[in-house]
């Protein structure tokens, strides 16, 4: 009896029912994706740091169980890497800076990972302008990816300053941020004008700093959000209004944070309560850095 034609029936039924499956998890994905989004909307809106803090763990491992299913779905790392920001700036930086480190590097990661199946591959091992040339091959459809791949990136390396290896990294980030400029500058409520009040304010202009440009970036970002967003005021404070020893601008932001009403913002209520949490944070250390 010839078994040969039985086994190769066998092994092709097995890689129908292979590819089958693939595809069925990749369709489940594509099904739950609504739902993910619907869960970040409510997220941003709601008002109790503790129940966001304690909601989100859950969040992530029900990310990364779904990447498991399809882990070349480049919108569920995006989600993934602004899940791992989110609860890194949010509710592990202030209090436990080796925690926050990690969480930046896993959120840059999956960042770097859809960029990779995007088409932008090795970012971390090409010159300035071979990242450059790659870059602006990029559309619009990108800029998610771009975004949160820059700020765990750029966050990552604010929380290893002291580290000569990591600062040089920061071209990288600085590079992919300014795309996004390019591309869409509003995006997520003008994040990369508030990147570059960043950048160009924490540094004396000796080291590359400018004051002005700083806060036109800055006055950009109030202008996307209408000024309901006040973590622009948060970093401008926390960073320019430090470095130009302006002691009135920091503490009159900072105040005004922690004044402002809880509906402010209603669809960023949560960002808007970290900001005010990480402002009495700062306020603590006015004696000591003015």
């Amino acid at each position: 009896m010839n078994v040969y034609p039985t086994i190769k029936r066998f092994a092709c039924l097995l890689i129908i029912i292979s590819l089958s499956a693939c595809s069925m998890n990749k369709m489940m994905v594509n099904m739950s994706l609504p739902m993910i989004e619907g869960g970040i909307e409510a997220m941003n809106a709601e008002p109790d740091l503790q129940l966001a803090k304690d909601s989100m763990p859950a969040n992530i491992s029900m990310l990364n169980g779904m990447l498991q299913l399809d882990p070349d779905n480049v919108q569920l790392h995006v989600y993934a890497a602004q899940a791992y920001y989110g609860l890194s700036y949010g509710f592990n930086e202030d209090n436990n800076s080796k925690r926050a480190d990690k969480f930046y590097q896993r959120g840059l990661k999956h960042g770097l990972t859809a960029l990779a199946l995007s088409g932008l591959n090795d970012v971390k091992k090409l010159s300035p302008d071979e990242l450059e040339q790659q870059l602006q091959k990029l559309d619009k459809d990108d800029v998610p990816a771009l975004f949160w791949s820059a700020s765990n990136w750029a966050k990552w390396i604010d929380l290893n300053r002291d580290d000569a290896a990591s600062l040089i990294q920061l071209a990288r980030p600085t590079a992919m941020m300014a795309r996004v400029l390019e591309l869409d500058e509003s995006f997520y409520y003008g994040g990369a004008h508030m990147y570059f009040g960043v950048y160009y304010g924490a540094r004396p202009p000796m080291f590359g700093g400018d004051f002005n440009k700083s806060r036109k970036h800055f006055d950009r970002a109030r202008e996307i959000t209408d000024n309901k967003l006040l973590v622009a005021d948060l970093l401008q404070a926390q960073y320019l209004s430090r470095q130009t020893f302006d002691r009135q601008d920091f503490h009159d932001r900072l105040t005004a944070i922690i004044n402002a009403p809880e509906d402010l913002y209603p669809e960023l209520t949560l960002l808007n309560q970290i900001a005010k949490q990480k402002a009495g944070l700062l306020l603590n250390k006015e004696d000591q850095w003015f």
